[in-house]
């Protein structure tokens, strides 16, 4: 498992019943979790300065409650880069802490090939408020940032801006994904890495529709048409119930024979103040060096 412990603005406190309780900097947020099935050892609506709690709706969804006055939305920072969260719909606050895993990762193959004098572009899929554009362009890459959503795209902008990277180092897209590769594929636009971080379900902006199990091994055969002769990286996340790492690994061995001389898949996940680790999806990745 790929634990994401470098935060010091983020923590989680406490897991159970469904829940976990967080701290987002100085707000503490309550949010629901499918992974936790365990009990709780206490109520966690009655911990200390709990700021909100989102509460699922038994028709689906669900709305936060706010107990106490708290900014609409602050920024956080995970090493030199920062980022904008709220509560938002559909228990979200704009980014997923577990990801600092991969951004390491990510940075570390990034800044080693810029040692070597080279170049690095990265095309960024599902890119959602940019917390992967963010890591990759402070380690010197230039990264494509592809959301079909406009909002999201608009919000990782911000974090871009935020997080004082230089500028012309993102080019932002709103575009169905799958859409966009190929017509980058027709363009002849080459990238040294790949990232894609795709919903289980999802509209385009023109009403496209995107289901994981059916499109995503279509999606990474496609993308392979867009790798430079010497890729540096290609990287799925999966939140997706029932897509265990293997899954992952299967699809890149399959889909990208010979490209790339590693593949690594395992459990993304997050350390708790109980001294357990939550998991929170899976990730796959590809690479060289």
């Amino acid at each position: 498992m790929h634990v994401a412990n470098g935060w010091k603005d983020y923590s989680v406190i406490a897991t159970g019943d469904g829940y976990k309780l967080e701290r987002w900097k100085d707000v503490i947020l309550l949010r629901p979790d499918p992974q936790v099935i365990w009990p709780a050892k206490f109520d966690f609506k009655t911990y200390p300065n709990l700021s909100a709690y989102y509460e699922r709706s038994e028709t689906g969804g669900g709305r936060w409650k706010i107990l106490k006055k708290m900014p609409e939305e602050w920024t956080v920072s995970y090493k030199d880069c920062s980022f904008r969260v709220k509560p938002m719909g559909f228990k979200h606050t704009g980014l997923f802490p577990e990801q600092a895993a991969n951004w390491d990762v990510m940075r570390r193959l990034i800044e080693n090939r810029k040692k070597q004098g080279k170049e690095v572009s990265v095309l960024n899929l599902f890119a959602y408020t940019g917390g992967a554009t963010v890591a990759c362009a402070k380690a010197g890459a230039k990264v494509c940032h592809v959301d079909a959503a406009k909002n999201m795209v608009e919000r990782a902008g911000e974090n871009v801006r935020l997080s004082k990277v230089p500028e012309g180092s993102v080019r932002y897209i709103v575009d169905d994904c799958f859409k966009f590769v190929q017509r980058e594929i027709r363009r002849g636009r080459k990238y040294d890495a790949v990232i894609m971080d795709p919903p289980s379900y999802g509209r385009g902006p023109n009403g496209e529709t995107w289901k994981i199990e059916s499109g995503l091994y279509d999606l990474v055969t496609l993308c392979k048409e867009v790798l430079s002769d010497d890729p540096l990286f290609f990287l799925i996340n999966a939140y997706t119930t029932g897509l265990q790492p293997a899954v992952l690994k299967n699809i890149l061995t399959l889909a990208l024979p010979n490209a790339f001389t590693s593949i690594d898949a395992y459990e993304v996940g997050l350390p708790t103040e109980e001294g357990i680790v939550l998991p929170c999806g899976a990730g796959g990745m590809s690479y060289n060096g």
